[in-house]
């Protein structure tokens, strides 16, 4: 299943499989999940590429390029590869880090002019565990954008996976 083809079938401000809440709106997604892992242990899960090459891609997937300057106004250079082997580039610069609670990046979906997506991620101990959010913002609606809860969703899924083994 590619990235852009994956389309959601979540109602908005639902719960899913996984326990997930997801808020979809036409422009913006809200997602979150409770990890049953250490706040710091998820946080560093998204800060060396070696680590996101292991999770940071929906299910079926794979990342082959994974590059970035973890740092205020470091950029970054993902391409996600689908099923089909198509490749799906997804660039931007991280805004804001606050170790180990909150990363703030933008970026622009498979290199379209005007594709841009806004993220906020906040990490918080949750009775031992920690809860993740993640917050998104679109420029415009596309297939990418409507695919991404179900994307998201299984992408958290590697990341909770990965976590788990520490």
């Amino acid at each position: 299943m590619s990235p852009e083809n994956t389309r959601s079938s979540v109602p908005s401000n639902t719960k899913d499989q996984n326990d997930d809440f997801i808020n979809v709106g036409k422009q913006e997604l809200t997602i979150v999940r409770v990890f049953n892992a250490p706040r710091d242990l998820v946080f560093k899960a998204w800060t060396k590429p070696e680590h996101l090459a292991r999770w940071f891609m929906p299910k079926g997937c794979t990342l082959p390029k994974c590059e970035m300057g973890f740092r205020p106004g470091g950029v970054f250079r993902f391409v996600i590869r689908g099923e089909d082997g198509k490749d799906y580039p997804f660039n931007g610069e991280f805004v804001e880090i606050v170790e180990p609670s909150r990363i703030v990046f933008k970026g622009n979906i498979h290199d379209v002019p005007g594709q841009d997506v806004f993220t906020t991620v906040t990490f918080a101990v949750h009775g031992g565990k920690t809860k993740l959010t993640v917050h998104q913002t679109y420029a415009l609606e596309s297939d990418a954008t409507r695919g991404a809860p179900i994307g998201w969703s299984q992408t958290l899924d590697h990341l909770a996976e990965y976590v788990a083994r520490g």
